[in-house]
C-alpha cells in the first residue's frame, strides 16, 4: 500500500481500525450469537440490543482479549518458517491460514488474529463437500487450519496442522503480540491478506488474492456515504464462501455496532425464518442477493404491515441482476427503507459500483430498463467500457483502482483477466511500468452507459454465470461431471423460465456400458454432492444419445437449450377427469412443501424454490420415492409418472377385485354416504360419534405375502390380529414399539418392539375390514392402545382432524379438530388417561383419552412433527420441535420443566434408555445429544455432530445398548453409550426412516432406504448386509385402513 493511500493513520490497516473501535466502549456488546428464533423471555431489559435466553454475548473487551491471545498463539505456531522475510522486494508472500468454520464469533476473532499476524486467511465453508475442502487446502499451500472443536475429521486427515479453537474454552491470557510489529509498520508489505476461490473456466477453482486496501476502501466508502449512526444492529448471515460476508461483519465491528449472528443451520434449511430473525433482533441493515429477497417476498406480502418497516433502514443487494419489478414490490412494502444495488466480484474486493434506488423513479421516466442500473464507481475505483470504437457507450466492464486484487494464486497478474489500459481505453503494449497506463480487471460482464452516466448490466459472452449470487463457470461443472465413471460427455446450461427463475440443466451422454435406468440420475446427483457445493449441482439432468454439433464440429448450445420435455402428453392428461383429482393432490402437496399459494401445471419444483428438504417433505406427503421428484419435476410430469404406475397397479389387482375402493366413509348398509361436520372453534373441538356408525366392509381382497404365527395352516376361520391381548393394557405405534404401565421394571415399561415368530411356509390373504376417510394426507403412523378389553386406534391427518377409532369395527369414538395439520404420531401418558399429539402450528395437545376433550396445550415456537415419548420413571413427556428445542413436560402440573437446544429441527422422536436413565435426541443438523435424565437438573453427557441431517428416530441394540442412527445421506452409524462411533455402513440411497430391531433377532438392524431396498445389518465392528429386499410400491393414502387376515394358503 503506498504512502498516499496510508495517509490517515486511522485508515492504515484493519487491525488499527479494530483497536480504535473496541476502545470506544469496551464493555458494549459487540457480537450476539443467537441460539434460535424461539419466543424466549428477554434476559435483561436494559440490554442493548435485546438479548434472549440461550444467546451468547461477547463484548468488545472480550473480543480484544481473545484476538490478543489467539494472535500470540498463531505467532508461535507460524514463526518456524521465516522465508517471508527473505529477499529485497517491497512485498512478501504471506502464509495462508485456512478458517474452517461458519459465520460465528470464532470466525471473526480468527480473521482479525490472522490479519494482526501479517498473514492471509482462506475462508472454508463447512457445508462444502470434504473433497473440495481438502483440494483447496492442498492447492493453497495452507500452513495451518483453524477449526471449531467439533471439526475432528480435519485432524484425522493430517493434510496440514489443525488448531481447534472455541470461545467455550477461555483462552489463556497472552501479551506477546502487543510488542510485535504491526503489519502496517513493516518495511515490507504482504502481497495479499485473504484468499478466496471462485469458479474457473479451466475446470478448476481460481484463488483470488485480495488486498487489505481493497477491503478498507469499500468500508470507508460505505461509512462516508451511508454511515452507521445511532442505535443500529447489523447481521452476519452470509456464508463465508461469498466475498460479501467480509463487509457484513467489518461494517459492524469497525463501527462499534452490535452484530447479530443467526444459527448456521437455521437459514440453510429454509430462508423464510430470516424475516423472523430480522424482526426479533430489529436488524437495521441487510445484505442479500435478489434471489433470496424474491424467495421471502411472498411471506412479506402475506404478513402485510410488519416490524421491518420501522427497523430496517438499508437493504444492500448484489451478486446478480436486480429486476425493477422486484424493487417495485419491495418499495411498496418498505417505503422508508433505502435500497442500494451494488456491482462487483471477488477480484474487485466485492463491490466497485453502486446505484441508490431512490433515484430510480426519476430514471424510469427517461429510460426503458428491466433491471436496476449498477450505477457509478465507488470512491477510488475506475470503471471503463472496453469495446468497439463505434460503440463508445457499450462494452466489457473493466475495473481499476484500489479495489482490484493481486491476481490469482499461482498465476501472474497479467495472465488471466487483467490488462493495462491507457486513458483513451487503448491497450498498453509497453514493457515498462512508467508508460502512464493503469492496471484493470476485465470482468467478462458487458454493460451500457445510460444518459444519466449510470451503467447497466447487459450480459456476458462467455460461459460464466451467476446463480443465487454465486459466480460459477459452467466448464467447471462439466469437467466434474465427466469425471463420473458413468458419464462420457456433459454439457451444462443456465436456463430461465417465464418467471425469470434460473436453474442449471445438465445434458449427459452415458458410457455404453452404463445402465440408463431410473437410478442413474440419482446416483450421479449423489456423486456430485460430494464434489461440488450444492449451488453448483444441476437442477435438471437430461440423458441424450449424443450432443448436437454445429457445422464446425462444436457443441450446438442453442439446439440443446431448445430441448424440452414433451408437453402434448401432459396436456392430454390434464383433460382426463380421472387424473384431475390426482393432479390437484400433487399441486396442493407442492404448495404445502414450498409454502406458496399457487403452483402451475408445468412449474419446475426446484426452480420455484424447492430443495432437498422440500423434496423430502413432498415425497413424504405423497408417499412416493424422492427420486421421482428429481426426475419428474413438474406437477404434470409427476402426474404422468404416477398415473402410469397406478394403471399398472390397477391391472394387477383387477383379477382379484370386483369393487372399487371409495374415498368416503360409507354406512355399513350401503344406503349412501354419511357426512359429518365437525365445528372448528379456536383451539380444539371434539365431536363424539354414535358407536353404531360403521364403515362398509369391502370384499375385494388383494393377495399379499404375509406370515404370522397367529395363522395356523389347520384353521379355516378368520382370526383377529389382536388375539391374546384381551386382558392386556399397553400401547404400540411406529416400529411396533410398546409401552405398558403395568410392567414390573423400567426396562419392560418401554419395550423395544412387539414381535411375533414368522413361519416361512405359508401364504395368506388379507381382507379390508373397514376404512375411515381422513379428508387429507395421512402423514403419521397410528397409535394403537389396548385398554379395558378394547382396542383403540388414534390417527390424524393434514385435514387437522384427529380421531379415536375402534380398531376392531371402525366405529369412531370421538373426533377433534386441531389448529394445524398432524404430521407426527401420538403417545399416551403414563396412566393412559390422556393422549398427547402435536400439530404443525407448534401446539402439543393433551386430550382426554375417553372423550377427546382438551386437558392442556403446550405452545412451542415451531412445528411439531415428531412423536412424543413418555419416561416411565418420572412420567415426563419428552417432545421435540421444529424450533430446534427439546422439551420435557409435566402433564400433571401442566408446565415445562426442562428444554434443550439441539442445533436443528427435531423430526425424530427422542429415545429413552430407561435402565440407564439416558435420553438420546437427534436433529436435522446431524447432531446427536445424550442427556442424563436421572434427576433434575438434567444435563448433557455428550453430543456428536455427524455429516448429514437425521430424520428417522434412533434405536438401541438390546444387548450392547449401542445407539443406531440413520443419516439422510445413506449412512447407518452405531454409537456407544459414551458417544464414540463403533461402526458405520453406507447404503445405496437416502434414509428418512429410523432403524428397526427385534428381540427375536437381536443381532440384526433393519433399515429402509429410498433406493427401494431394505437392508439388514449385523451391529458388530464390521457391519455386513444379511439380505437386501427391493420394492417399488407407491401409495397415496388418505384413509385409515385395517386389514383382516383370511385363511392361510400353504404353499
Amino acid at each position: 500500500m503506498s504512502e498516499r493511500n496510508r495517509g490517515k493513520s486511522e485508515n492504515c490497516c484493519i487491525s488499527h481500525k479494530f483497536v480504535d473501535a473496541a476502545s470506544k466502549n469496551p464493555h458494549q456488546i459487540a457480537v450476539i450469537q443467537a441460539s434460535g428464533l424461539t419466543a424466549r423471555r428477554i434476559r435483561s431489559e436494559s440490554a442493548e440490543p435485546s438479548v434472549y435466553d440461550g444467546d451468547k454475548c461477547f463484548t468488545f473487551a472480550e473480543l480484544s482479549s481473545s484476538i490478543e491471545s489467539l494472535t500470540s498463539r498463531l505467532l508461535r505456531i507460524l514463526s518456524d518458517d521465516d522465508s517471508q522475510e527473505a529477499g529485497s522486494d517491497v512485498v512478501y508472500m504471506p502464509k495462508v491460514v485456512a478458517l474452517y468454520m461458519p459465520p460465528s464469533v470464532e470466525y471473526i476473532i480468527s480473521v482479525f488474529s490472522v490479519l494482526r499476524c501479517g498473514e492471509a486467511f482462506l475462508p472454508l465453508d463447512p457445508s462444502w463437500p470434504r473433497e473440495r475442502v481438502l483440494s483447496l487446502i492442498s492447492s493453497s499451500n495452507v500452513s495451518l487450519v483453524i477449526a471449531l472443536e467439533r471439526s475432528h475429521w480435519l485432524v484425522e486427515t493430517k493434510v496440514c496442522p489443525v488448531l481447534l479453537f472455541s470461545m467455550d474454552e477461555k483462552l489463556s491470557e497472552e501479551t506477546g503480540c502487543s510488542s510485535f510489529v504491526w503489519p502496517c509498520k513493516k518495511q515490507r508489505q504482504r502481497k495479499f491478506c485473504y484468499l478466496m476461490y471462485t469458479s474457473g473456466s479451466t475446470g478448476k477453482p481460481k484463488g483470488v488474492c485480495g488486498t487489505e486496501q481493497g477491503l478498507l476502501n469499500r468500508f470507508v466508502w460505505m461509512q462516508e456515504l451511508y454511515p452507521v449512526v445511532g442505535e443500529q444492529r447489523l447481521a452476519f448471515k452470509t456464508s463465508v464462501g461469498f466475498i460479501d460476508h467480509l463487509q457484513e461483519f467489518l461494517g459492524a465491528i469497525l463501527n462499534s455496532t452490535p452484530l447479530i449472528i443467526p444459527p448456521f443451520t437455521l437459514l440453510k434449511e429454509n430462508m423464510t425464518p430470516i424475516i423472523d430473525f430480522l424482526e426479533v433482533y430489529s436488524i437495521s441493515r441487510l445484505l442479500a442477493v435478489p434471489s433470496m429477497i424474491r424467495a421471502i417476498l411472498p411471506t412479506l406480502q402475506h404478513r402485510g404491515h410488519n416490524k421491518l418497516q420501522s427497523s430496517l433502514k438499508l437493504v444492500v443487494l448484489s451478486g446478480e441482476p436486480f429486476p425493477v419489478s422486484l424493487w417495485d414490490s419491495l418499495h411498496s412494502l418498505l417505503p422508508e427503507t433505502c435500497f442500494l444495488n451494488l456491482y462487483g466480484s471477488t477480484e474487485v474486493s466485492g463491490d466497485c459500483t453502486y446505484f441508490d434506488c431512490s433515484g430510480l423513479p426519476r430514471l424510469l421516466k427517461t429510460e426503458e430498463i428491466g433491471s436496476v442500473p449498477i450505477g457509478k464507481p465507488i470512491s477510488n475505483c475506475k470503471v471503463l467500457l472496453f469495446g468497439d470504437e463505434d460503440k463508445p457507450y457499450e462494452g466489457e466492464i473493466c475495473v481499476g483502482g484500489l479495489c482490484i486484487s493481486q491476481g490469482y494464486m499461482h498465476s501472474s497478474i497479467e495472465s488471466q483477466g487483467y490488462v493495462k489500459l491507457h486513458n483513451n481505453k487503448s491497450l498498453c503494449n509497453h514493457l515498462t511500468n512508467d508508460c502512464g497506463s493503469e492496471l484493470y480487471y476485465r470482468t467478462g460482464d458487458y454493460g451500457r452507459q445510460l444518459s444519466s452516466g449510470d451503467l447497466i448490466f447487459i450480459g456476458r459472452r462467455d460461459r460464466t454465470v451467476k446463480l443465487n449470487g454465486k459466480r460459477m463457470a459452467l466448464e467447471e461443472i462439466e469437467t466434474t461431471l465427466e469425471l463420473n465413471p458413468d458419464v462420457a460427455e456433459a454439457v451444462v446450461l443456465l436456463s430461465r423460465d417465464e418467471k425469470e427463475l434460473a436453474s442449471l440443466k445438465a445434458f449427459l451422454v452415458l458410457n455404453k456400458e452404463s445402465n440408463s435406468g431410473e437410478g442413474i440420475i440419482f446416483s450421479i446427483r449423489n456423486w456430485m454432492s460430494e464434489k461440488l457445493p450444492t449451488v453448483m449441482i444441476p437442477n435438471h439432468f437430461l440423458l441424450v444419445e449424443s450432443l448436437p454439433l454445429t457445422a464446425s464440429g462444436k457443441v450446438n448450445y442453442e439446439a440443446l437449450a431448445r430441448l424440452k420435455c414433451p408437453k402434448p402428453l401432459a396436456q392430454d392428461m390434464m383433460h382426463s377427469n380421472g387424473t384431475n383429482s390426482l393432479l390437484q393432490t400433487i399441486k396442493k402437496a407442492i404448495c404445502d412443501a414450498l409454502v406458496v399459494k399457487e403452483v402451475l401445471d408445468d412449474d419446475d419444483f426446484f426452480a420455484i424454490g424447492g430443495d432437498s428438504l422440500a423434496a423430502a417433505h413432498l415425497s413424504h406427503s405423497l408417499g412416493i420415492d424422492m427420486r421421482l421428484i428429481y426426475q419428474f419435476r413438474s406437477p404434470s410430469r409427476l402426474l404422468i409418472c404416477l398415473s402410469e404406475k397406478e394403471g399398472k397397479l390397477r391391472e394387477d389387482t383387477q383379477h382379484n377385485t370386483t369393487q372399487k375402493l371409495d374415498h368416503k366413509t360409507e354406512s355399513q348398509n350401503g344406503n349412501g354416504l354419511v357426512s359429518r361436520t365437525v365445528p372448528r372453534h379456536s383451539g380444539v373441538t371434539s365431536s363424539p360419534t354414535p358407536s353404531g356408525m360403521q364403515c362398509e366392509k369391502n370384499n375385494s381382497p388383494k393377495r399379499l405375502k404375509i406370515d404370522s404365527e397367529i395363522f395356523s395352516p389347520k384353521t379355516k376361520e378368520k382370526k383377529s390380529w389382536d388375539s391374546g391381548f384381551s386382558q392386556t393394557q399397553c400401547a404400540f405405534s411406529r416400529c411396533n414399539k410398546v409401552y405398558s404401565p403395568n410392567s414390573c421394571s423400567n426396562e419392560e415399561a418401554n419395550q423395544e418392539n412387539w414381535s411375533v415368530e414368522i413361519p416361512r411356509n405359508q401364504m395368506v390373504s388379507m381382507q379390508e375390514i373397514w376404512k375411515v376417510h381422513m379428508e387429507s394426507c395421512v402423514d403419521a403412523s397410528p397409535l394403537v392402545v389396548l385398554k379395558d378389553s378394547k382396542t383403540y386406534l388414534f390417527i390424524g391427518s393434514h385435514s387437522r382432524k384427529y380421531s379415536c377409532i375402534d380398531a376392531k369395527s371402525g366405529s369412531i369414538y370421538w373426533e377433534t379438530t386441531l389448529e394445524g395439520r398432524v404430521e407426527g404420531s401420538a403417545m399416551v401418558v403414563g396412566d393412559f388417561s390422556q393422549v398427547v399429539v402435536g400439530c404443525y402450528k407448534g401446539k402439543l395437545y393433551f386430550l382426554d383419552f375417553s372423550t377427546g376433550s382438551l386437558c392442556w396445550t403446550f405452545q412451542a415456537c415451531g412445528e411439531i412433527k415428531c412423536q412424543p415419548v413418555v419416561d416411565a420413571s418420572s412420567q415426563l413427556i419428552w417432545c421435540g420441535s421444529h424450533d430446534h428445542t427439546l422439551y420435557a413436560l409435566d402433564y400433571r402440573s401442566q408446565r415445562c420443566v426442562y428444554k434443550l437446544q439441539c442445533g436443528g429441527s427435531i423430526f425424530a422422536s427422542p429415545l429413552i434408555d430407561e435402565g440407564h436413565s439416558l435420553l438420546y435426541v437427534a436433529s436435522t443438523s446431524g447432531r446427536v445429544i445424550a442427556v442424563s435424565i436421572e434427576d433434575l437438573p438434567f444435563h448433557t453427557l455428550w453430543l456428536l455432530d455427524l455429516e448429514a441431517p437425521i430424520f428417522g428416530s434412533l434405536c438401541i441394540t438390546p444387548t450392547s445398548r449401542s445407539v443406531i442412527c440413520c443419516l439422510v445421506d445413506g449412512q447407518v452409524i452405531a454409537m456407544s453409550m459414551s458417544g464414540t462411533i463403533i461402526w458405520r455402513y453406507r447404503t445405496g440411497g437416502p434414509i428418512f426412516a429410523g432403524p428397526c430391531m427385534s428381540h427375536v433377532l437381536p443381532s440384526q438392524v433393519l433399515v429402509c432406504c429410498r433406493n427401494g431396498s431394505v437392508y439388514s445389518l449385523e451391529p458388530v465392528l464390521s457391519s455386513c448386509i444379511v439380505y437386501l429386499l427391493l420394492s417399488t410400491v407407491i401409495y397415496l393414502v388418505q384413509e385409515a385402513f385395517v386389514f383382516q387376515a383370511l385363511k392361510p394358503d400353504v404353499r
